[in-house]
């Protein structure tokens, strides 16, 4: 009878031995998980990268802007080559989508048409010049860093998954 419960004893003894020894992992892996630096720690100690600009123009024609005088068409032609100029860059960051078709008959092409597209959100960019083009076209050039936009990206993806 004595071996049975010393059979029992020794049973419950190495269960406790191996349950203790799993929690001594368990802590030992919360130990070093709190020890890592949090990942926007590691955002924030690596450098930022020299800035990579890109530039685009938009222009616009004065003549055909609406408004009474020449002066209120250059001030709305002003703000229309800025416009196109945003959208330049909206085409520079987020790509555009482009939709054609092509009909051929008897191996003839009898229509080749397309369709553009571009949608996003452009932050950061600056105005680098607005200018005259001859007498009748009106310029604005925009640049933005595209790191900037990369790191704006980066940053709301985590702000997402939060």
């Amino acid at each position: 009878m004595q071996f049975g419960v010393l059979k029992k004893l020794s049973f419950v003894l190495v269960i406790v031995a191996l349950l203790s020894g799993c929690e001594t992992v368990t802590e030992s892996m919360k130990d070093i998980a709190a020890k890592l630096p949090a990942q926007q720690e590691m955002l924030e100690s690596q450098p930022a990268p020299e800035p990579y600009w890109v530039r685009a123009t938009g222009y616009a024609p004065i003549s055909l802007q609406p408004g009474q005088t020449r002066e209120h068409k250059v001030i709305v032609a002003m703000r229309a080559s800025k416009l196109r100029a945003y959208q330049e860059l909206a085409a520079i960051v987020h790509g555009q989508y482009l939709f054609g078709t092509t009909q051929v008959k008897n191996m003839v092409v009898q229509s080749d048409q397309f369709k553009a597209a571009v949608a996003g959100i452009v932050r950061g960019a600056r105005v680098v010049k607005t200018f005259p083009v001859q007498d009748d076209t009106y310029a604005t050039t925009l640049e933005v860093d595209l790191n900037q936009v990369q790191r704006a990206w980066v940053e709301s993806q985590q702000t997402m998954q939060q």
